[in-house]
């Protein structure tokens, strides 16, 4: 490196953003992630002896996955090489291989290479990595936000360790913050600023473990405040709420957050909790949720959950989602949250979703028995001669519009699919079911 490379490269220290000045040079530096950076866990072990084989980093943004990268360029004596699966392309793998070849060949040192947004990667981008993390050219590190398992080549993925990076707590945001606000060196020591306790709270709270987010706000604060007359900068909860503008929503509408936050949706509204389900419904409509699909799944619920239990519970669904439809956001908002509530507060079964699987399950795994005789169709041309229909007793002709004969083939009579549940309208159809059979007249 000539000199004007090394004043490029020091005055880009001076003048990048806070997160990334704060970044941590050590393990003992970083904050959170004590699930897998704890003393005696794996990647601390691992990291501290220099044994890194290939992972992957995987969390929400502003959790430290490309903190820990650089804390393991600073640690290990392998050759350290970063790409950005952004802006990279198949010819910078290809000198990253070659020069890993060559440290490998001449020095007998290792290469790790860090490959940030890794996901971005086509498939055929991850398969030319393939063979040389294999044969150990180089090991890898990838970093993402998205589920590796669903975006990350699975052949790559089985020849790598998997550390899911947890949102940072409160607690460790503050400390971040409060490092922040004192370090002289790298921080924003020298501007003498001091924040108040709540204003602290305040940022880590609603930084919704991101760290990154919580880092800018403090430093836009400390940037545009005037001192008092004391000479000191007053970080307040005012100045730290116009900073941070509002609360950082973690959401994915292509990720995990997408499908967890659903999921969460659906397991309230089953398991009758109206609020957790009012809850989950708000943060999905904030982060630009397709209404229509939050519909679609409160209809599948409607009827897999709640089913005859209380059958309104479908038309209301069916209808919220048609009249969301039509008027659209925000009022839309409204009509989602009553069909939401309304399925949360509902009666609970699913005996209708247990019957079309064990029928289902019954036919696949059953020879196909043919249909009774006298329930075959007698209208076509010549159903009389094959004395299709011959025999079928019509129901509206019997005392309580009922008369029992056999409907199921000859092989599954016996067989019991739908079983109605004491809940709700099941309890009405299971006892009316029951009165059928004990008060069965098939006199005309």
């Amino acid at each position: 490196m000539d000199l004007f490379e090394y004043m490029r490269v020091e005055n880009a220290k001076k003048d990048s953003p806070l997160a990334a000045r704060l970044r941590p040079r050590t393990l003992e530096e970083v904050v959170g992630q004590e699930h897998i950076l704890g003393e005696g866990k794996l990647l601390s072990r691992a990291i501290r002896a220099d044994k890194l084989g290939s992972v992957i980093f995987y969390g929400p943004p502003g959790t430290g996955k490309t903190t820990l990268a650089q804390v393991i360029a600073n640690t290990t004596s392998s050759e350290f090489t970063q790409l950005n699966a952004t802006v990279a392309g198949k010819k910078d793998m290809e000198e990253v291989v070659a020069r890993a070849k060559e440290q490998l060949g001449m020095y007998g040192k290792k290469t790790i290479l860090f490959v940030d947004e890794i996901h971005r990667f086509n498939k055929g981008q991850q398969d030319y990595l393939l063979p040389f993390v294999e044969d150990g050219t180089v090991s890898l590190i990838g970093a993402t936000t998205e589920n590796p398992y669903f975006e990350v080549n699975g052949a790559l993925i089985s020849r790598s360790v998997v550390f899911e990076l947890k949102p940072l707590s409160t607690e460790n945001i503050e400390k971040l913050i409060l490092r922040a606000v004192t370090d002289v060196e790298r921080g924003l020591g020298a501007y003498k600023a001091v924040a108040e306790p709540e204003a602290v709270h305040f940022l880590a709270d609603v930084a919704n473990g991101d760290a990154r987010a919580a880092l800018n706000a403090i430093e836009l604060g400390v940037l545009t405040t005037e001192r008092s007359e004391d000479g000191l900068i007053h970080i307040t909860t005012e100045v730290a709420a116009d900073c941070i503008q509002k609360r950082v929503l973690r959401y994915d509408k292509d990720g995990d957050n997408h499908y967890d936050n659903i999921s969460a949706f659906i397991k309230s509204m089953r398991g009758s909790d109206p609020d957790a389900a009012i809850y989950y419904l708000a943060k999905m409509i904030q982060a630009g949720e397709e209404p229509a699909f939050i519909a679609r799944r409160i209809m599948i619920c409607a009827a897999e959950d709640v089913s005859n239990a209380d059958p309104q519970a479908l038309v209301v669904a069916t209808n919220a989602s048609l009249a969301v439809e039509r008027i659209g956001m925000p009022e839309a908002r409204i009509i989602l949250a009553q069909a939401a509530t309304y399925v949360a507060c509902a009666p609970k079964s699913n005996s209708a979703c247990v019957a079309i699987d064990r029928a289902t399950e019954y036919v696949m795994s059953h020879k196909t028995d043919a249909v009774p005789v006298h329930l075959m169709d007698a209208h076509y041309k010549g159903a009389a001669k094959l004395n299709h229909g011959i025999g079928y007793q019509y129901a509206h002709l019997f005392p309580n519009h009922y008369v029992e004969q056999q409907y199921l083939p000859d092989g599954v009579v016996g067989e019991k699919f739908y079983e109605p549940s004491e809940q709700g309208y099941e309890k009405v159809q299971k006892d009316w079911l029951r009165f059928l059979k004990e008060h069965c007249d098939t006199e005309e």
